[in-house]
């Protein structure tokens, strides 16, 4: 990646600005405040620079059954009469932050731009909820969407996972999930996804600060989710360079092809670039983005960012590339 001298230089001026305006409003920092109060600062603040909500045909809200007996709420929206093929959908945030409702307007973009069916999954959260729970509500709902979700015009037989930070942590994982399971994905959808087990690639260290997700805040989001030290070489948390039971690198061959959209001025676009490279070395077909001159949360910034409504339209048209292969 580039590695300029001075990283603020790479911003857009438009980008620039609206960090800009994110220092002027002087807001405490998600990590000086609790998990609750973090949650309800960011989802004050979600939809500020969203695009308008786009109407959906179909809008449900409704709960699927954790392997666990808990009721994961899911929301359903889908653009035109159906049965659309489906993209199971998951929210970033730290494993600790974000909701269906903060990421209700980008499932909406996904949704009319891809034509198809999003559900959205409200995982459980940290430090309520610990790692591995929110990789079992994942894979529980993607599994339920294959075997049950027919009739809520959903298209099972073209199924996508996606998700952006940590949800696309989460949809990698999915995706290797359900390769073991013997179930047939169209596409993995990757926003800036974390992959690492340890933050030490130089993103981490050119984009510490100033750029929206901090090292603060990183440390904070994972002392929240993981139990112990130890989880952090666990493959379902670091699907890059973390271990199987046996002790190993995760296998990525066989996994569903991947689209990854990265930004450039963001922590993770290091091991976003990384992830990238171990699954072609694995055989799988890899299509990546680098928007240049934006930061980590930018696909929920297209009033203000051209770069977002670009790449809606870039992970849309690979969604509808990859269902119109499953179709064939």
């Amino acid at each position: 990646m580039s590695h300029h001298r001075n990283p603020k230089a790479l911003l857009t001026p438009a980008m620039h600005g609206v960090l800009e305006r994110m220092a002027r409003a002087g807001q405490m920092p998600l990590h000086a405040l609790t998990p609750v109060q973090a949650r309800e600062v960011y989802a004050a603040g979600s939809d500020v620079l969203e695009l308008p909500l786009h109407p959906m045909t179909h809008i449900e809200n409704f709960t699927v059954p954790a392997r666990d007996g808990h009721a994961i709420a899911v929301r359903l929206v889908v653009p035109g009469p159906g049965p659309l093929p489906v993209l199971v959908y998951f929210h970033g945030g730290g494993f600790t932050i974000g909701s269906i409702a903060t990421h209700d307007g980008l499932c909406r973009q996904l949704a009319h731009h891809a034509h198809c069916a999003v559900l959205s999954v409200d995982y459980r959260l940290a430090p309520e909820s610990k790692f591995p729970t929110a990789v079992h509500d994942a894979w529980d709902v993607v599994h339920w969407v294959s075997q049950q979700g027919v009739g809520r015009s959903m298209d099972t037989r073209r199924l996508a996972v996606g998700g952006d930070s940590a949800g696309g942590t989460l949809a990698a994982v999915c995706a290797i999930l359900a390769r073991d399971a013997g179930l047939s994905l169209a596409l993995q959808l990757l926003f800036y996804p974390g992959t690492a087990a340890h933050q030490m690639a130089p993103s981490h260290a050119r984009f510490a600060h100033g750029f929206v997700l901090e090292e603060p805040h990183i440390r904070y989001f994972f002392d929240h989710y993981l139990r112990t030290q130890q989880d952090r070489e666990d493959w379902r948390f670091a699907p890059l360079d973390g271990l199987d039971a046996a002790g190993h690198a995760v296998e990525l061959g066989g996994v569903a092809p991947a689209w990854l959209g990265l930004a450039e001025c963001d922590p993770l676009v290091d091991e976003g670039i990384q992830y990238a490279d171990r699954l072609r070395m694995a055989g799988v077909a890899v299509d990546l983005e680098i928007y240049r001159g934006v930061v980590h949360e930018f696909i929920k910034m297209g009033r203000a960012i051209p770069e977002a409504v670009r790449a809606h339209s870039d992970a849309a048209r690979a969604l509808k590339l990859a269902f119109n292969k499953e179709a064939l």
